[in-house]
């Protein structure tokens, strides 16, 4: 079991591969650095290698497969996750372990946009897109969490070992931040500098599509962790409608005696019953996900047991 794990996924970063990895060596001298390949062309591999790294790869493509096989294959007290594309300086590497290691934090999330993301960043719809994602998953799970989309972080063994990683591609950082808001992870922040990709290195992340990913994402996990409150939007929204159009037909009704419009009569009562149905599904489903998390929280003992063995050198 390693002290501190550093993981870097890498798909195509023989510019940056090398400096990365040394420069968290040189933060870290007793972590093990990871570097995981996912099906390069360009030898990242090997420069990765040459420069002290444990290089494995991932066949199947996608950032979000490449996190489940390094959660999946490493056991470790402490992870630091930091992409290959030196824009992370590793400057913030012993105080974010430290906050795992000594402060108890289950996710530490290196904060770009409360330094100087906005500024260095060269796509203009990268820095909408983070504010847009940031603002979305704050409002929907009532948080306050500063950058969602970074690609640095620490972890504790216990997050590693209960996160079930579905995402396959970039919107990966948004499964894993809504999963420890959801599950009452003690999350902490770290401002870090960031800086833009050095010239000759490209970013892998299409800003239309996978902007969409990560939307839908969220769409998605707020349905899976909160659906109470998805479905009473929802719910809401079918009834407000229901009754803009009944009010016209409630007040001729009055005037007159007569109720015209019964289509739309018809239409208003049928949206008040789906109304309901969503309200009520909400409310079920919202039973099964407290099951879910008393589950999970059973788990997490588990977990912190085998941790407590592992880390005494009781379990290989």
């Amino acid at each position: 079991m390693d002290k501190i794990a550093v993981l870097i996924p890498c798909y195509n970063e023989s510019i940056t591969i090398a400096n990365v990895v040394a420069d968290w060596k040189q933060a870290l001298p007793e972590a093990t650095i990871y570097v995981y390949d996912n099906n390069s062309t360009d030898g990242t591999g090997d420069i990765a290698r040459k420069a002290g790294a444990v290089v494995r790869q991932e066949y199947q493509q996608g950032k979000g497969n490449v996190i489940r096989r390094m959660f999946r294959e490493i056991d470790a007290q402490v992870y630091l996750m930091v992409d290959g594309d030196d824009t992370y300086p590793a400057d913030c590497a012993r105080e974010m372990a430290d906050l795992v290691l000594t402060r108890q934090s289950d996710m530490v999330i290196g904060d770009r946009l409360s330094s100087t993301y906005f500024t260095e960043n060269k796509r203009r719809f990268h820095n909408f897109g983070n504010s847009i994602v940031r603002l979305s998953i704050n409002t929907l799970f009532h948080s306050d969490i500063q950058d969602v989309m970074t690609g640095c972080r620490a972890f504790s063994f216990e997050f590693v070992k209960t996160f079930p990683v579905l995402s396959t591609g970039f919107e990966i950082e948004t499964e894993m931040t809504i999963h420890a808001l959801d599950k009452n992870m003690k999350i902490d922040h770290v401002v870090i500098p960031y800086r833009d990709r050095p010239e000759g290195s490209e970013s892998k992340l299409n800003t239309i599509r996978d902007g969409i990913r990560v939307l839908s994402t969220i769409v998605n996990l707020h349905r899976t962790y909160k659906p109470y409150s998805f479905f009473g939007i929802i719910a809401l929204i079918l009834f407000l409608l229901a009754v803009v159009f009944f009010i016209p037909i409630l007040i001729t009704y009055f005037r007159t005696g007569l109720v015209p419009n019964f289509p739309t009569l018809i239409v208003c009562g049928f949206t008040v019953i789906a109304a309901l149905i969503s309200f009520f599904t909400g409310l079920q489903l919202q039973n099964a996900v407290q099951k879910n998390k008393q589950d999970f929280e059973l788990a997490r003992i588990q977990v912190n047991w085998r941790y407590r063995e592992m880390a005494k050198g009781e379990i290989d």
